[in-house]
């Protein structure tokens, strides 16, 4: 998967967070719904974390000429 790929995979899991978040906002809602709607969202935030972590640990291993050092 290419970045652009990742970058845009990304932005559309912040985007359905996003959504989800509008739709937990919704008064006219059932717990139960509610419950699963928030389960989805939790999901969609240990993705997000788990792929910024990953680029974190890119950066990390850039050397001074920006190229990535392998260990």
């Amino acid at each position: 998967m290419s970045e652009e790929e990742k970058k845009q995979n990304l932005e559309q899991t912040f985007a359905e967070i996003e959504d989800i978040i509008n739709n937990l906002e919704s008064k006219d809602m059932a717990l139960d719904e509610s419950f699963a709607l928030y389960e989805a969202g939790m999901k969609k935030l240990k993705q997000c974390n788990e792929e910024i972590d990953k680029v974190e640990k890119k950066m990390l291993l850039l050397n001074e000429q920006g190229e990535l050092e392998e260990f």
